[in-house]
C-alpha cells in the first residue's frame, strides 16, 4: 500500500515540475546570485546512503559544476522533522538528533544548526517555481554529511561517519528479513566452492613453548622446558595432521601422527560410500554394552554422519589442548564440565547425557597467553536419529594406549591391547531402526568378545530403546533405556540386569543391576529461569553391596556472570543391609565477566563425611588493550594446609603470543615461566607467513571480490577488484575489508562444517553494483586456505502485475524470482492493485513464480509462464500483465444414481 502511494505522489511531484517548467518565465528570480535555475538545468536524482534508496528521487538544477537541490523534497527523502514554511519563510525543525537543532530565516538571512549561527551566502539558496533551492556543498555541511552528486548515473550519494537514523531502521528491517527464513536455509542449493586434494600441501603448524624454573621448599632449582607442536596439511591426496609434544626436559617424549578424508556427502572409498576414514593414531567408537570410546594406533572407517554421536542418549567431546590451556563445556548455556591440561594435549568430556530434543554443547578454551577459543556443536536427539531404509555403519581395529610411533615408555592400562569390531545400524521407518555391534578387546588383562543387538523406538516426545548383548560364554546382558520430554521437563532413565558373569568396560566389575534416572527442568521463581538437574542412582552388586547416589545442580546468570552449585550425596550399604560409608559433598562454580575482569574459579565442600571446606581456586583476568593481559590466580587446598598464587602477563602481537608468569606457595615454594605462541604456514596467494592466530587446526578462506564485467563468472586480467568491501561467513561473523587487491582472509572456521560466505552489500560503493548470486558454501579443511571469487554485477529491475485469469487483480501474493541455477533468489510481494517489483537485480536471466503457500491458498498454479533477462539493453524490465492459471482440480464423483451390475 505504502509503496503505491509513494509512486503516485512521486508521479504528482513530476506533473508538477513538468507544469512549473512550463510557467518557469514567471517564477520569481533570486536576488543574491547572478545564476538563475531554468528548465534546461533541471535535473532529478535519486538519493542513496550505502545500498538503500531514500524516498522517490529529489528534484535539482545544474550550475556549472554546483548542483542545487529542491529542500523541501531532501527533508521527505531524509525524513527529518524540519518544517519549510514559505509563506513565513522559515525552514525550523532537527536534523538526526533532537539536539541537533536547525532552522533558515530568510528574512534576517540567517542559518542555525545546533547553537552555530552564520549568515547565507550568495550561492547557498535559490527560488525556484517548487520551493527553495539549496546548493548540495552548503546543505552537506549543515546537515554534517558529505553530498556526492553524479550525473552519469542521475544519483546524489550520502556519506556520514556515523549510522543515521534511517540506516540504522533500514538495517533493522533487514536483520528481520533475513531471521526468518533461517531454519528453512539449505546450503545444498547454493553454489559449493570446490577446493581438490592435492598431492602435496605444506603443513600449517601451531607452536607453543614453555620455559620455566621451580624451586620447591626443600629442594633445588629445577629448569624445565618443554613444546608442543600440531601440524597439518595434505599429502597423497590425504588430510594428516601430526602432534609431538616433550617432556619437561626439552626431549620429544610424545608423537601423534593420522592420515584421513572426511566427506559430510558420503563420497569416500566407492561402493562403501563412507563419509570418514583414518588410519594411524585414530579412535575407535563406543557401543551400547560392549566397549567404550578408546584411541591407539589402527584404522577406522564409516559412513556415519560427521559429528553423531556413537550412542543415541550420551556423546563425547574430545580435542587438542596444549599444556596450560583449561577447558569448559556448556550445555544450552549450563556449565557442566571443566577440565585442566594434563600434558597429553588434549581434553576430554565423556559419557555426556543428551536430552530429547535439541541440545547446544560450547567448548570454551583459555589460553595461558589470553586465548579463547570457541566451539559450538548442535546434536539433535529425535525421530529423525537415522532416516527410514538408510544403513549406517563403522569398522575398525586398534592397538590401544600405542602410538603409531613410539617414543619413550609407554604407561599401558588393564584394557590397553589389541581390540577390533564394527556395527551397523538400520532406519526401518520413520519411528524405529536396529543395530547390532561385535567388538573384542582387552579387559583386565584378559580378552573378551563381545555380541549386542538393540532396537530403537521414537514413542511419542521419547525415544526408547531395549538392548541384549552376550559375552559368547554364557553372560548376557539387558539393557534399556529412554529420554523423553514431558511438560517442560527432559528425563533420561536407564536401567540393566547382568548374569552369568557378565562384565565390560561399560559396566563396573561385580555389577549385577543398576538403575539410573536423570530429570532436567527450569523452574521460574522471582521472574527468573533457574535450571535444576537432579540425577538418581542405584547400583546392586554380587556382593551384596548396594550404592546410592544422588547428584543435583543448578546455574544461574546475572548479567555476564554465570556462577553454578552442585552437591553430590552417596551412601553405601553392605551385604546385611549395614551402612558402609556415607557423604554429601558441595561444589561451588563461577564463570563469567565482571566489568572488564574475567573471573573463572570453584570451591568444594564436605557436609558429611569428610567435612569441611575442602580446596577452591579463583583466577581474573583483565584486558589492558585489545592485546594484552594480565592474569592473578589464588588457591587453598584444606588437604595440604597450603595457600597458592600466581601472577601472569600475556601479549598478543602480529606474530606470536607472549605470556610471563610466577606463581608461590605458602609452603615456600616459587616457579617463573615464560611462553610463546605462535604459528606458522604457506601464504594462499604465495609465500610463507607467521602469524599469533591458531591455523593448523582450523580453516581458512580467501575471498576475492571483483566486478565481473562478462557476467561469466570467472574473473579475467582486464576485470577489476573491489576493495573495502566486507565478507559475511554465516555466524562466524564479518572479515575484515578487502585491501586494494580485492582479497579477504577469514579464518578459524570449523572444519568440515559447510559455512555460507556472501558480500555485504551495505559495503558496497555503487548502489547498482550487485553480488552476481547469494553467496558460496565453503567446506573447510584443517589446515587449508580455500580461495573463493566472489563476482560483483550491475543490477536492474523487474516489475510486472499479477492478475488471475479473468482480470481478478491478486494482491497480497508472495511471488519468488527464480535464477538461471533453478534457485530461489529474491521474494516480494504484490500490491494493491497487483503490481510487484523486484529491485537491485544482478544482470541474468530469471523466472517469476508464486511461492506454493500463496498459490494453494488463492488457488492458482505456483509456476507463472514468464521470464525475464535483466541487462545493460534492458537493465528494467516491464513484464506487464502477468496471468495466473487457475488451479485444476480433480473431483470424484458420479452423476445419477448408481447402476445395478450384472
Amino acid at each position: 500500500m505504502r509503496k503505491i502511494f509513494d509512486r503516485i505522489a512521486h508521479n504528482m511531484r513530476l506533473l508538477a515540475f513538468a507544469s512549473g517548467l512550463c510557467l518557469f518565465a514567471s517564477a520569481p528570480v533570486n536576488a543574491s546570485g547572478a545564476w538563475t535555475p531554468n528548465e534546461d538545468d533541471s535535473i532529478l536524482l535519486d538519493v542513496h546512503v550505502k545500498k538503500y534508496r531514500l524516498g522517490e528521487g529529489v528534484r535539482g538544477y545544474q550550475n556549472g559544476k554546483d548542483i542545487c537541490v529542491d529542500l523541501g523534497d531532501m527533508i521527505i527523502a531524509l525524513d527529518v522533522p524540519v518544517r519549510l514554511d514559505k509563506k513565513s519563510r522559515r525552514a525550523t525543525g532537527w536534523l538526526f538528533a533532537e539536539e541537533q537543532i536547525f532552522a533558515i530565516d530568510r528574512d534576517s538571512n540567517m542559518v542555525q544548526t545546533m547553537n552555530k549561527r552564520f549568515p547565507l551566502g550568495a550561492g547557498d539558496l535559490y527560488d525556484t517555481v517548487e520551493g527553495w533551492c539549496v546548493n548540495s556543498k552548503s546543505l552537506a555541511s549543515w546537515l554534517g554529511v558529505e553530498l556526492i552528486p553524479n550525473l552519469n548515473s542521475s544519483t546524489i550519494t550520502l556519506v556520514s561517519q556515523k549510522q543515521l537514523p534511517f540506516e540504522l531502521a533500514e538495517e533493522r528491517k533487514d536483520r528481520a528479513g533475513q531471521a526468518k527464513p533461517i531454519q528453512q536455509f539449505n546450503l545444498d542449493g547454493l553454489p559449493q566452492a570446490k577446493d581438490a586434494y592435492r598431492f602435496w600441501r605444506t603443513p600449517s603448524v601451531d607452536v607453543v613453548a614453555s620455559l620455566g624454573a621451580r624451586k620447591k621448599s626443600r629442594g633445588a632449582l629445577g629448569v624445565s622446558q618443554a613444546y608442543e607442536i600440531f601440524a597439518s596439511g595434505e599429502l597423497a591426496m590425504l588430510s594428516y595432521d601430526a602432534r609431538i609434544a616433550s617432556g619437561s626436559s626439552g626431549l620429544p617424549e610424545s608423537l601423534r601422527l593420522r592420515g584421513y578424508r572426511n566427506d559430510p556427502k558420503g563420497g569416500l572409498l566407492g561402493p562403501l560410500k563412507a563419509t570418514q576414514f583414518a588410519f594411524g593414531d585414530v579412535s575407535l567408537p563406543e557401543t551400547t554394552s560392549g566397549t567404550t570410546n578408546s584411541t591407539g594406533r589402527g584404522a577406522f572407517v564409516s559412513n556415519r554422519p560427521l559429528g553423531q554421536p556413537d550412542v543415541f542418549d550420551r556423546t563425547n567431546f574430545r580435542g587438542e589442548l596444549p599444556d596450560g590451556w583449561d577447558a569448559e563445556l556448556y550445555r544450552n548455556g549450563q556449565l557442566i564440565g571443566f577440565t585442566q591440561g594434563t600434558g597429553d594435549g588434549r581434553y576430554e568430556f565423556l559419557d555426556v547425557q543428551l536430552y530429547y530434543g535439541q541440545n547446544r554443547f560450547e567448548t570454551v578454551l583459555y589460553g595461558p597467553q589470553g586465548q579463547v577459543r570457541r566451539d559450538s556443536a548442535q546434536v539433535p536427539v529425535g525421530v529423525g536419529s537415522i532416516p527410514p531404509r538408510e544403513t549406517y555403519y563403522w569398522a575398525g581395529v586398534q592397538q590401544t594406549g600405542h602410538q603409531l610411533i613410539e617414543l619413550g615408555s609407554n604407561r599401558l592400562g588393564t584394557n590397553d591391547g589389541w581390540r577390533g569390531g564394527f556395527g551397523i545400524e538400520r532406519g526401518i521407518d520413520a519411528r524405529t531402526s536396529v543395530s547390532a555391534a561385535f567388538t573384542t578387546s582387552m579387559f583386565r588383562t584378559s580378552r573378551q568378545n563381545h555380541l549386542e543387538a538393540a532396537i530403537r523406538r521414537a514413542i511419542g516426545p521419547a525415544l526408547v530403546q531395549l538392548a541384549t548383548s552376550t559375552n559368547l560364554v554364557g553372560g548376557y546382558a539387558l539393557h534399556g533405556k529412554t529420554i523423553a520430554q514431558a511438560g517442560g521437563v527432559s528425563i533420561a532413565a536407564e536401567a540393566a540386569m547382568l548374569r552369568g558373569g557378565f562384565s565390560t568396560e561399560r559396566f563396573e566389575v561385580g555389577l549385577r543391576d543398576f538403575l539410573t534416572l536423570s530429570l532436567d527442568q527450569n523452574i521460574k521463581l522471582g521472574g527468573r529461569e533457574i535450571p535444576l538437574r537432579i540425577d538418581v542412582r542405584r547400583r546392586a552388586f554380587t556382593g551384596g553391596r548396594v550404592d546410592y547416589d544422588l547428584q543435583g545442580s543448578t546455574s544461574q546468570s546475572f548479567g555476564r556472570l554465570h556462577t553454578g552449585l552442585s552437591f553430590e550425596y552417596g551412601n553405601s550399604r553392605g551385604e546385611a543391609g549395614q551402612p558402609v560409608s556415607q557423604r554429601l559433598t558441595s561444589r561451588v562454580r563461577l564463570s563469567g565477566s565482571i566489568g572488564k575482569v574475567r573471573l573463572r574459579g570453584e570451591a568444594g565442600f564436605g557436609l558429611i563425611g569428610d567435612k569441611g571446606f575442602q580446596e577452591s581456586r579463583l583466577s581474573a583476568e583483565m584486558r589492558t588493550s585489545n592485546k594484552s593481559e594480565i592474569q592473578a590466580s589464588l588457591g587453598y587446598s584444606a588437604k595440604s594446609r597450603q595457600i597458592s598464587g600466581g601472577m601472569g602477563y600475556s601479549r598478543q602481537f602480529s606474530k606470536f603470543a607472549l605470556r610471563a608468569s610466577a606463581t608461590g606457595s605458602s609452603d615456600g615454594s616459587i616457579a617463573a615461566g615464560l611462553n610463546l605462541a605462535f604459528s606458522f604456514g604457506p601464504k594462499p596467494t604465495g609465500g610463507f607467513r607467521v602469524t599469533g592466530t591458531k591455523l593448523a587446526s582450523k580453516g581458512q578462506a580467501i575471498a576475492l571480490v571483483f566486478q565481473d564485467l562478462n557476467s561469466d563468472g570467472i574473473r579475467q586480467d582486464d576485470e577489476p577488484v573491489e576493495k573495502a568491501v566486507e565478507i559475511a561467513a554465516g555466524l562466524h561473523g564479518r572479515s575484515e575489508p578487502t585491501g586494494t587487491d580485492g582479497m579477504t582472509l577469514i579464518e578459524g572456521l570449523e572444519p568440515y562444517k559447510p559455512i555460507l560466505l556472501s558480500i555485504d552489500d551495505s559495503t558496497l560503493p555503487d548502489p547498482y553494483m550487485q553480488p552476481a548470486q547469494r553467496g558460496i558454501v565453503v567446506t573447510p579443511r584443517p589446515g587449508v586456505a580455500t580461495i573463493v571469487e566472489m563476482a560483483l554485477v550491475s543490477s536492474g529491475e523487474i516489475a510486472g502485475v499479477l492478475q488471475q485469469d479473468g482480470g481478478r487483480i491478486l494482491s497480497g501474493v508472495d511471488l519468488e524470482l527464480i535464477d538461471a541455477r533453478g534457485n530461489m533468489f529474491k521474494t516480494t510481494r504484490s500490491e494493491i492493485d497487483g503490481y510487484f517489483l523486484f529491485e537491485k537485480v544482478p544482470y541474468g536471466i530469471y523466472s517469476v513464480r508464486i511461492a506454493q503457500l500463496a498459490a494453494n491458498i488463492v488457488g492458482v498454479e505456483a509456476n507463472l509462464s514468464v521470464k525475464a533477462t535483466v541487462g545493460s539493453q534492458s537493465p528494467e524490465v516491464e513484464l506487464g500483465v502477468i496471468l495466473a492459471k487457475a488451479a485444476q482440480r480433480i473431483a470424484n464423483a458420479q452423476t445419477g444414481p448408481p447402476q445395478p451390475q450384472n
